[in-house]
């Protein structure tokens, strides 16, 4: 089994630097990949109230052979639960349906700043991880003003900020802000998701090639090398496997700029989900 590296948080978690991400995938056949994910190596699995399959990761938690305490389970609040109370109810229902005592990472899922709640969500979270519910918390496609309001508010700094990463739409800036604030960036969608032809691209093509690997580890180790990880989904055990082979090589220098210059700005995102303007209410 690929031994996978570690990245540290600032409030002294070790997460490994590789995540399997469970968006989209739901019921038996959502039981089985993330039973064979673990079997590949995975120890993080990544999953959100808005995915409507946390009774799935639970499922596979329960039928692993290893052990829950060796597992990183992640879930995320969604827009519907920012207000306080609501925000503490939701994760104890969604440790129930998981059927786990504690998350070991929890996020808010979007800022959503035209309700102006994520300051209270944040406390929520912040509380919540005082009442033994969450080992880590953190926020998801947070920008670097949403940081730093929730971090004056609380006194609490966010842990890691998943956020929307690939070459089309690399998101360095942000990556750049969340280290300055001591926080780990996350990458959900590396490869862009189905619309965006990234992993078919002459550039990440060309150096899978020089390399060796597949543009799929490619992309994988350009984020590990600025210091990113990244949540991966694959559906057969040989991709599984794959992406996790990722810890035997480097990129020059030379080639992450290369993959960086494919980056379209604002246009690249998969979805157009500014984290301005998105509103996720379900």
């Amino acid at each position: 089994m690929t031994k996978i590296e570690k990245f540290e948080l600032n409030d002294g978690t070790s997460l490994p630097a590789i995540g399997f991400g469970t968006v989209n995938i739901q019921g038996d056949t959502g039981v089985n990949s993330v039973l064979t994910a673990i079997d590949a190596g995975y120890r993080l699995i990544d999953t959100s109230t808005n995915y409507m399959n946390e009774g799935m990761v639970g499922e596979a938690i329960r039928r692993s052979s290893v052990p829950r305490e060796e597992l990183m389970i992640n879930s995320k609040l969604p827009g519907k639960a920012h207000e306080y109370d609501k925000a503490i109810k939701m994760i104890q229902e969604s440790l129930y349906r998981i059927g786990i005592d504690y998350f070991d990472k929890y996020l808010i899922h979007w800022p959503l700043p035209k309700q102006d709640k994520y300051e209270e969500a944040w406390q929520a979270l912040v509380d919540a991880q005082k009442f033994g519910l969450i080992k880590t918390i953190g926020v998801s496609n947070f920008l670097q003003e949403h940081l730093e309001r929730i971090i004056e508010k609380t006194g609490v700094t966010p842990a890691t900020n998943q956020i929307e990463r690939h070459p089309y739409f690399n998101n360095n800036a942000l990556v750049e802000a969340n280290k300055k604030l001591g926080i780990l960036t996350e990458a959900w969608s590396p490869f862009g998701r189905e619309i965006n032809d990234v992993l078919e691209n002459e550039t990440i093509v060309k150096l899978a090639e020089k390399y060796r690997k597949e543009p799929a580890q490619i992309i994988i180790r350009w984020n590990l090398q600025n210091g990113v990880m990244p949540i991966v989904k694959a559906s057969s055990f040989s991709h599984q496997k794959a992406n996790l082979d990722v810890f035997d090589f480097e990129l020059s220098k030379e080639d992450i700029q290369e993959i960086d210059a494919l980056d379209k700005g604002e246009e690249g995102r998969v979805e157009a989900q500014h984290p301005n303007e998105y509103e996720e209410f379900d």
